[in-house]
């Protein structure tokens, strides 16, 4: 019913590749297959329609099959995994989860029924509608995580419409924003998409290599991983067409050197949340952060520097948090942005912005800089309290050298002094043994 645009496409492209796992083609015909199984299965186990399950998985032939059958008997989807294994237990309450599935690395599957009955007025909306639902939750890199509730109806429909024929890697996790975008797009205009085990830049770029990959939607983090790890050179990229970048800001330093290196791969930035969905975008080129955003199913606005969108997809709302939206239904980024006729440039999260003396500092501007620097594999900018400026730069590094922080400060105060204004120069520096991002190769400023 709700997926049908889709099993139609399924079953047009029956013959064609639709997944590589684990190093082995499934081509639609047997996904559909698993998909029909899977239909059965549900009645088998018992599972109502309109049931709270949790869904703990990577990107494989079963959790593909089940997620299909899930929406398709109106469940209402919390996707969990292994980025947020250890809150597993502590997402599963908050969805108010009445069924939790969760898959092993070698696609084996167990059903626990729990002792719970969800009761939260979003879901009461959704099983009223008789639609299907998927909660999404935040990364919790500022603060606390946000269960954002999407009716999974309007979140399809842009699916509907075709559009190019990809081969694409499943970098974004199974239980982001992105990640279901990568899905849905691949799968919906009849691609391929391509699964890896290891989310290395060395893996990646050997999966490229082998399995013809023309789309890779990634982070910013990952694609300077790519750069230190120099991975590139041992495998060929030629098949690469399209980068796609979002989650987090772009330092323009690492963009850039991307663009240099790989002069023939377009980059894209994209733009999307977990509460509002993923905008169509498009950027002036390949080597610019500035980007248009919008689409047929959306509306954007900047007040007061932020960027707010209104969407037809946005999230019904949070299970766990008040309302984002303004009283005239927009919703609030906390993006703060720079605008130039069609065209935004987006500094940062306002919750990361550095006020030194009433100078606003975005991390990403001084990590940029910092990031050129020889021996710097990482760096995490964020505030750090003073008596004098209420607040002052602070700068945590990765190197790759065994250089004390004595030398490294005052090579440092050189390097920066002719490239960023007195008040951006880190005034307190900590060198750190540890990659300074998550699973979810998004950079984490706070400790």
């Amino acid at each position: 019913m709700f997926i049908d645009f889709m099993i139609d496409r399924f079953k047009r492209n029956s013959d064609k590749e639709a997944l590589i796992w684990n190093n082995e083609a499934y081509t639609y015909g047997r996904i559909l297959e698993l998909f029909q199984n899977w239909k059965r299965k549900l009645e088998d186990e018992r599972v109502p329609e309109g049931s709270v399950v949790a869904l703990d998985a990577d990107f494989s032939p079963a959790s593909i099959a089940l997620l299909l059958a899930l929406i398709e008997s109106k469940s209402i989807i919390a996707l969990l995994s292994k980025a947020v294994r250890g809150k597993k237990e502590e997402f599963c309450e908050i969805a108010e989860a009445e069924f939790i599935i969760s898959l092993t690395s070698d696609d084996k599957v167990s059903f626990i029924k729990q002792e719970r009955k969800a009761k939260h007025e979003i879901h009461a909306k959704l099983r009223e509608l008789g639609h299907p639902g998927v909660i999404l939750f935040s990364s919790g890199s500022t603060g606390k995580s946000k269960a954002a509730v999407h009716d999974f109806v309007p979140l399809l429909e842009k699916f509907k419409t075709p559009r190019h024929s990809k081969r694409i890697i499943a970098f974004l996790l199974f239980d982001h924003i992105g990640g279901l975008n990568t899905m849905f797009y691949t799968f919906s205009n009849g691609g391929c998409l391509v699964t890896v085990q290891d989310r290395s830049p060395e893996i990646v770029c050997a999966a490229i290599e082998k399995y013809q990959v023309q789309t890779l939607p990634t982070s910013p983090t990952f694609i300077n991983l790519i750069m230190l790890s120099e991975a590139y050179k041992g495998h060929n990229l030629g098949s690469l067409e399209l980068v796609t970048y979002g989650t987090e800001v772009m330092p323009e330093t690492t963009l850039k050197k991307f663009h240099s290196l790989f002069p023939s791969i377009r980059l894209l930035q994209t733009y999307g949340l977990s509460e509002v969905g993923i905008l169509r975008s498009k950027s002036k080129s390949s080597d610019s952060l500035w980007v248009k955003v919008g689409g047929e199913e959306f509306q954007t606005r900047v007040r007061n520097g932020m960027l707010e969108i209104k969407a037809q997809s946005a999230m019904l709302g949070y299970l766990n948090a008040p309302s984002p939206y303004t009283e005239d239904g927009w919703f609030m980024t906390q993006d703060a942005v720079e605008v130039n006729g069609d065209y935004i440039r987006i500094l940062g999260r306002t919750s990361e912005i550095i006020n030194v003396g009433g100078e606003k500092v975005f991390p990403a501007e001084v990590e940029s800089i910092i990031q050129l620097m020889e021996g710097v594999q990482e760096v995490a900018v964020s505030s750090e309290p003073n008596p004098i400026t209420g607040q002052m730069v602070k700068a945590s590094i990765k190197l790759a050298t065994s250089e004390n922080i004595k030398d490294f400060r005052k090579r440092l105060l050189q390097y920066c002094k002719d490239k960023l204004p007195s008040y951006k120069i880190p005034q307190k520096l900590v060198l750190v043994d540890r990659w300074m991002h998550n699973e979810r190769f998004k950079k984490m400023r706070k400790d």
